[in-house]
């Protein structure tokens, strides 16, 4: 089974913490790094090979994680001369990859079953699985609906909820024929593409535990949490 995950971004929602260092080299709970967790993760799961895909304090990250032989994974690299988006990346390592392979962004901090992710993706025969969260958004205001300068609905205080993407992905190499290697491909426009073409994603809902560590205050409370959930996200490792 192989992964590729996305860290070449220069992680500027989370600065000051990644002036210095690349975000998935961040510390939590000052044991680990948030992709030594990741790595740890999908190794247990089974994966045997990993590509990282770098650009931003690229050079930092390969010096860490070296070749990957201390999680038993065998890892290379593919450097972004410039950003290419979320699946941009992968349209210059279709020579590397399996037919099926999972996509991850580097900082991601989750009990998720990886390897399960990409069984489920290939028994969809689905072009994309998105790994998906349920959130809920609590609006402290009556909500109205108008139309015509007159209200048409009212509801008090509404909650709304959703599901989001979890930034991890089952692909398959033929949904990138269409693309063109070394332009930038973000995820939305794939998504786009697909459901215009009536090829919908898969959905792999998942209500476990997931942080997307993107802001200082999910950095904090990842770094909060850590103590009491290591042993569930490190299980096996």
């Amino acid at each position: 089974m192989h992964a590729v995950i996305l860290a070449g971004g220069k992680g500027v929602r989370l600065r000051p913490y990644t002036t210095a260092l690349p975000k998935p080299l961040v510390p939590i709970g000052d044991e680990h790094a948030i992709l030594e967790i990741v790595l740890r993760q999908l190794s247990t799961a089974g994966f045997t090979h990993c590509t990282l895909a770098i650009g931003h304090l690229g050079e930092i990250i390969r010096a860490y994680v070296g070749d990957g032989s201390q999680w038993g994974l065998s890892i290379d690299y593919a450097t972004e001369e410039s950003p290419l988006g979320t699946m941009g990346p992968l349209l210059n390592l279709r020579d590397r990859l399996p037919e099926h392979f999972l996509v991850m962004n580097g900082d991601v901090l989750t009990d998720l079953d990886y390897a399960d992710v990409l069984r489920q993706h290939r028994r969809s025969a689905a072009p994309l699985t998105i790994a998906t969260y349920a959130r809920k958004v609590h609006i402290d205001f009556g909500v109205l609906t108008t139309a015509d300068s007159r209200v048409v609905a009212f509801t008090e205080k509404p909650s709304i909820d959703y599901r989001v993407s979890m930034g991890v992905y089952g692909v398959s190499l033929s949904t990138l024929d269409a693309y063109t290697p070394g332009l930038p491909l973000g995820f939305d426009e794939l998504v786009l593409d697909l459901l215009a073409a009536h090829t919908p994603p898969h959905a792999y809902e998942f209500d476990g535990y997931w942080l997307d560590i993107g802001r200082p205050d999910d950095y904090d409370r990842a770094n909060a949490e850590f103590t009491s959930r290591k042993a569930m996200l490190l299980k096996g490792a």
